[in-house]
């Protein structure tokens, strides 16, 4: 397939833009929607990647009683240099996590419910089993429910990845994040390969499985280099893609090499449809489960 040259001509990098652009202004949240929220996760001790992760969007998505749930603990193994999640030596797992975790959902009432994780490479699995109960859990008692997950690479485990996929949800999501050349770097965990071969994995175990993946934009990469990494991950087979802006959490992480406008995530969105992506969610605040409800019927209309 042919596939039509991207046009735009991106901005030229800043050492470290100190003024967020006006698109970036979000509203602060604290509608009665959010608090009750708030109020349940505490109150059934659960996580969520909303608030762990500083995303941008928690105001709007909980206002929509969307939220994605974070088992398997607080605390990751890993220290991704972009990632606002606490890292260290993380606590014992919770048998009651599956069970609770589906309350919440018959709580709120979801359609479509996203479940990540941090990463547990003190596991052998990496924490799948936890995985497949929360899927196998969330289906039993709420059969209309969609399940969307949003794993970590199991360390290219196959029979971890074998767990999930087993235990079908309805989308497979694990973010490749970045350039390969910024792997080292940002998400020293992790590696490029490897991402990239588990999703395409995930397909030869279900070719009927929609897989997703994700790219933050900011980190220092080239235009050119985001256009491979999406050419790369529909070289894998992935269905779904979302492409956002990287928000620095602290000082302490990388900083940010510059904003993308609007109209440059506007010609990611045309040059990720033009590769064959069944859906692409392009914006400045994107995150992976930004209006995941959407995206999934959007997939599969």
């Amino acid at each position: 397939m042919a596939v039509p040259l991207v046009q735009i001509q991106p901005s030229p990098p800043a050492a470290e833009p100190s003024r967020k652009p006006s698109w970036l202004k979000v509203k602060a949240p604290g509608g009665p929607t959010y608090v009750a929220l708030k109020h349940m996760m505490r109150d059934l001790k659960l996580h969520t990647v909303c608030e762990e992760a500083h995303c941008p969007n928690i105001g709007e998505c909980w206002e929509h009683k969307a939220a994605t749930f974070m088992i398997l603990g607080d605390v990751c193994t890993r220290n991704c240099a972009y990632c606002a999640v606490a890292h260290g030596t993380p606590g014992p797992l919770d048998a009651g996590e599956p069970q609770r975790l589906a309350d919440a959902v018959a709580q709120m009432g979801l359609k479509h419910v996203v479940i990540t994780s941090v990463d547990r490479d003190d596991l052998p699995n990496g924490g799948a089993e936890v995985f497949a109960a929360c899927i196998t859990e969330i289906r039993r008692r709420l059969p209309e429910t969609s399940v969307e997950v949003l794993i970590p690479d199991f360390k290219g485990n196959p029979e971890a990845l074998r767990l999930v996929v087993d235990a079908r949800p309805d989308i497979l999501n694990h973010n490749l994040e970045t350039i390969a050349r910024l792997y080292r770097i940002a998400r020293p965990g992790g590696r490029y390969p490897r991402a990239l071969e588990l999703l395409d994995r995930a397909k030869d175990m279900n070719p009927e499985l929609l897989t997703k993946s994700g790219i933050i934009c900011g980190l220092g990469e080239d235009w050119d280099e985001l256009l491979v990494a999406l050419r790369d991950l529909r070289a894998a087979r992935v269905d779904i893609v979302t492409i956002g802006q990287y928000l620095r959490p602290s000082d302490q992480h990388l900083p940010i090499a510059r904003w993308y406008t609007p109209d440059e995530f506007a010609e990611l969105k045309r040059y990720g449809r033009a590769l064959g992506f069944r859906h692409v969610e392009s914006g400045p605040l994107v995150r992976s489960s930004y209006h995941a409800w959407e995206q999934v019927e959007a997939a599969t209309a």
